[in-house]
Order: structure tokens, then C-alpha cells, then sequence
């Protein structure tokens, strides 16, 4: 969050709640025939944080936010972006994992050029 950010909020922002994470969200001044809404991240701006309820509010996809909606059974728990960390991906066969694979099952067939 920059200082212009902070003050536009300050000045003009109406709050609408919070999430979870400690996300604050505002809706405020009209902008191409809509009011505008943003977030403030509670903490490092990381936009993987915001919930499926807060990011169809924020993209107009509903009118108000579904905060009495809780978590399915199904849905886990949010996992940061781990990109550029440590912690990040890696497939099997990475280099950095060993560089090993599976060996294919045999029914793959490598292409060769035909001479003519």
C-alpha cells in the first residue's frame, strides 16, 4: 500500500469488513458509472490472501459480499504464493530435486525425421 493509497482511503473510503486474514476492504468514490472497491492486505500485499466471497465483491461479480458463506468441507487452507521462496515448486525430475524420472511405460514412441 502506497501513501496515496492510505490517504484516498482516509478521505473517500467507506469500509465495507473484513476477512480472515485481516484483509480491510472499501468501497467508494463513482468511477465509470460504478463505485470503486479495493483492498487494504493486512500485512505484505499478496492478492492470493483474498477469499473467493471478498474477490467476487471486489470484481462486481456480486452486489455484497458473501461473508455469511463459510468454508466448504472441501476447501482447504490458503497457501501463499511460495514462488521465489525456498519453500517453492518443484516437478519431479527438477535438477534441483536430482534430476531423475520415472521411466516412461514403454508405450511412447520417440518421433524420427524420414529421410526421403
Amino acid at each position: 500500500m502506497t501513501i496515496g493509497t492510505r490517504l484516498f482511503t482516509w478521505l473517500r473510503g467507506k469500509p465495507v469488513g473484513t476477512d480472515a486474514h485481516g484483509n480491510r476492504y472499501y468501497q467508494g468514490s463513482i468511477r465509470q458509472g460504478r463505485e470503486r472497491r479495493w483492498v487494504l492486505y493486512n500485512g505484505q500485499a499478496e492478492a492470493s490472501k483474498v477469499p473467493p466471497e471478498w474477490h467476487a465483491w471486489l470484481h462486481y461479480t456480486v452486489d455484497a459480499p458473501l461473508t455469511n458463506v463459510g468454508p466448504k468441507p472441501w476447501q482447504k487452507a490458503h497457501l501463499p504464493n511460495l514462488t521465489g521462496t525456498p519453500n517453492h515448486y518443484l516437478p519431479a525430475g527438477h535438477e534441483d530435486r536430482g534430476g531423475q524420472r520415472a521411466q516412461s511405460t514403454g508405450d511412447y514412441e520417440a518421433w524420427r525425421p524420414s529421410n526421403p
